[in-house]
Formats: C-alpha cells, structure tokens, sequence
C-alpha cells in the first residue's frame, strides 16, 4: 500500500524542501488551502483534501479536515483486521504522516485586534489531527515542529524508516504544544483570577548549564500570553545567563521600577545589598555602592535609566555579574564591553506579572502579586516627621517590599544606609541593619521601615539608641500602644501604614 502524507502548515518555512523529499521517498501529499496552493505553486505533485474526503471544505475554511476520510486513515491500527477491513469497505487509504502546525493563538492574542478577530486564530482542525496521528504514534509520524523535518530525513535516509522512540517522541511533543496551546487559550477566555484547574502555558527559551546549585538541572520558560520584563530583555554582552542571574535580574530590575525618579539597585543572592536615588545615574550608584561595598562585589546592579560613560567607569572598577538597564550610551558600551564576560542586558518593559507562583511537594502556591505599597498612611505619634523625613520612609517602604522578611531598611537621603533580611526575629533583622549602618555611615536622623508590624516594643527601644527619627511600619499588633509610647517618650515620629510586605 502507497503511503501517504498529510501536510497543514501555517508557517511553512523549510516544508517545500520536506515535502520534495517525501514525494523522493514515493509518499503521497494530502494537502489543504493555502497549503496546497503553495505546495501547487512550487510544482510539488499533491491531492487536495477535497480529494480524499469528497466533500467541499466549508464554513471559510472552518471544516476540511475534519471527516471519517482522514481521521479514519489516521487512527485506524494496521495490525488489527478488523480495522483495515473496515477502511477497505469504505475506501479509506491509510495517512502515515501528518505534518501540521497550528494557527498562531499565542503571537495574535497579544496583538493590537479585537476579540472576535482573536477567536479567528484558535485552530481547530490542526490539533485534532495532531492528536489523532499522536494517538496512533506506533503506526503515523506526526511531526508538530518545523526542527523535527532534517530528524525525520536523516531517519527516513538510514533505515527506511522512523524509529519507535523517535515516534513517540514526536507524539509526546505534540501533546506538550496542545497542552499548552489549550491551556492559552483557556486563559484567554476564562479570565479568572483562581480557575478550577491550573492551565499553564510556558515556551522553553534557554538550557541552562545548571541550576541553583551545578547539581540541579535547569531551564528558563516564558509565558505564551503575556510580555513581561524577564521575556523580553536583550542581552548586548556577556556569558550565558544562568538561573540565579535570572532570578537575581527579576528583582533587581522589580526594585528600580518601583521609582520613578532616577534609581539603582545592587542585588546579591536574591536580596538587595545597597539602593538609592540620586540626580543622575552616576550619583544613584555612588549611594548604593556606599551601603555594602562588599556584598555588591559580584552582584547585580540595575538601573531605570540610561547609564552614561561616568557611571560606566564606576562600574568597571569592580567585578560585577551583571548591569540592566533600559539602554546605555555609545560611550558607556564601549567601556563596559572591554570586560568580555560582564552580562549587559537592556530591558524597557515595567513588571507585568499579576500572579506569583511557588511550587511546593505536590503543588503549586498561587497569590496576587505584591503590587500595592499601602492601605493607608496615619501618624500616630505626637512627632511628625519632616517632609525630608516623608520621602525617606516612602523609599524605604519601597525598598523593604523586597527584602526577604523579617525585613529591616534604615534609610538617609533618599539612599539606603542598612539593610536586615532573612533573620527569624525582628529585632534580629534591626540590630543587623542598624549595625551596618553604624559602620559606615553617621547615624544621626535616620529613618527606619519595617516589611510587618513590631510584636514588642524593642525594635523601637533599639532604633532610639542608634539615631532613628522616624518609623514606617504596618501596625495591627495587640502591643501597638507600647511602640507608640516608646517612640513619643523619644520624640519619634511613626506612621502606620496598614500594609504588610512578607516575602518568604
């Protein structure tokens, strides 16, 4: 029995050279629509669709595939009689090869059209007959990616034939694209914040020499249905990033995008180490170098504006991992690209994401993201703080959103001073932020913020020693009255602003 091939592409780079190559081999070319045109045009020898199942596609295209003719040929298993009796009767001939990819759904639904013109790119046919060859992988090749083409060549040319692993192979990857082609397309109708079941559609985009540590696998995978910051950044310079690059890169970039006036960040293990604003971006990464000139060696460091030729040459005193920011000038590339293996990446899109997600042994963990800053602000000590003081708290409350908690900021001029995270105890994550700032800078007039509320009056009884004016914490604790106290005892000012900041 002659073989046949069932060709439906929509994208159809590298499928007239394919398809030469199958008609060399003596297999037969089902073809439909615009397919079939093309493959008519570059005078490949072709049956159309219409062909086989004797019936007018209809509907403009909606239904031309979707008949006993082919999906008979498909599924019908060749080593089961009763099968191949039923197909003789009703002449029926075998399809072995489907090759098909889909209707563009993820690119056009982020496009600038309506809905009803969305809805026009949601294949039908295609992953029904993908999945139909799928199913029957031991007797049909199905090949649902363009890569897959020289694969199949190569197999085709030294045995004749395509391997059982290969075929299942390319049947799984076919469920992996419908997986994820139905799970956009959920998402995209559905809107809802929390659905019944978890539909995620994520594209691989890198291979990762490792992850978190050299003994963990990793890959990179971005989001099919939206943009976002970490998609689409473009690297200028530098090393292949790794997993902690990336995670690193997401928060430092997270920090910066929180102000709009000119900010740095330098991030070092997930965790900012020094942030400030300042005039320009050469004044902005002197202020943020200053906080921890030691944890910033190695680390990240990012920027919301351009960086400039000064802060270029700032930047290339010390070893660094990687500097983002949404350009840089001639001048600052020219310095920056003499160290071969210093990652610049560019990157213009604000945070996007409206979920986070954590995995946990057996599930996954999904919330709203963090993207308020506070329910409201109320002083609520006799002390007001000054206008000077006002901004410094703003910022610092900006800055502990990010600090893994318990989470400490002691800020001065728009610029960190110390930074406490990660501690189990609040006074803990204090007395580390405070001491950082007592070694390198006057302490005098400082302010403090903290990511949750004061369960004793101690953070504040350590904050009156060390040079604290101001305070910026939720409050809702049963010992509120008892910070309050202390800091109208020591003539500091405390605003409340009824918004927690965990981040575990």
């Amino acid at each position: 029995m002659k073989k046949r091939a069932l060709i439906s592409v929509y994208d159809k780079t590298g499928i007239l050279d394919f398809a030469k190559f199958l008609v060399s081999k003596g297999i037969e070319i089902i073809s439909t629509g615009g397919t079939y045109k093309y493959l008519k045009e570059n005078d490949i020898e072709v049956i159309e669709v219409s062909k086989v199942t004797n019936f007018e596609e209809m509907l403009d295209g909606r239904v031309k595939t979707l008949h006993p003719n082919i999906h008979g040929g498909i599924l019908a298993l060749r080593d089961n009689e009763e099968h191949m009796r039923t197909l003789k009767e009703r002449n029926i001939d075998t399809i072995d090869y489907v090759i098909v990819n889909l209707y563009p759904f993820f690119e056009k639904v982020k496009e600038d059209l309506s809905f009803e013109e969305k809805i026009e790119f949601i294949d039908i046919g295609g992953p029904t007959m993908l999945r139909s060859a799928a199913k029957s992988f031991k007797d049909v090749v199905v090949i649902s990616d363009i890569k897959d083409y020289e694969l199949i060549k190569e197999e085709i040319n030294s045995s004749n034939n395509v391997s059982y692993e290969t075929r299942k192979k390319l049947a799984g990857k076919v469920f992996n694209l419908t997986s994820a082609y139905d799970a956009a397309i959920s998402q995209f109708l559905l809107d809802e914040d929390f659905p019944e079941y978890l539909n995620l559609s994520y594209k691989k985009s890198m291979e990762m020499r490792y992850g978190e540590n050299s003994h963990q696998k990793a890959a990179y995978y971005t989001d099919n249905m939206s943009e976002g910051a970490m998609k689409d950044f473009k690297q200028l310079n530098g090393k292949e990033l790794s997993y902690n690059n990336i995670r690193d890169m997401d928060l430092a970039w997270k920090v910066v995008s929180e102000f709009d006036e000119i900010c740095c960040c330098a991030v070092k293990h997930s965790t900012p180490c020094g942030v400030a604003l300042g005039n320009n971006v050469e004044e902005a990464y002197k202020k943020a170098y200053e906080t921890d000139p030691v944890s910033i060696f190695g680390g990240i460091v990012a920027f919301n504006k351009e960086v400039d030729e000064a802060t270029a040459k700032l930047l290339n005193e010390i070893f660094l991992e990687i500097i983002i920011a949404p350009s840089f000038s001639r001048s600052a590339l020219e310095i920056l690209t003499k160290k071969k293996n210093i990652r610049l990446i560019v990157c213009k899109n604000k945070p996007s994401d409206k979920k986070e997600l954590i995995k946990v042994d057996g599930g996954i963990l999904v919330q709203d993201t963090d993207n308020k800053l506070y329910k409201d602000l109320e002083v609520v000590t006799k002390a007001k703080p000054t206008s000077q003081e006002e901004k410094d708290l703003i910022f610092a409350l900006k800055v502990v959103k990010f600090v893994k908690s318990n989470a400490i900021v002691v800020a001065k001029n728009l610029q960190t001073l110390g930074i406490g995270g990660g501690e189990v105890s609040r006074i803990w994550a204090a007395e580390k932020a405070l001491e950082r700032a007592k070694e390198r800078f006057n302490t005098t007039d400082i302010v403090l913020s903290s990511d949750a509320f004061f369960p004793f009056k101690d953070v504040v009884e350590l904050a009156t020693k060390n040079g604290v004016k101001a305070i910026i914490q939720p409050g809702g604790s049963v010992n509120d009255k008892d910070s309050i106290e202390e800091c109208n005892k020591n003539n500091i000012s405390m605003i409340f602003s009824k918004l927690r900041h965990f981040r575990h």
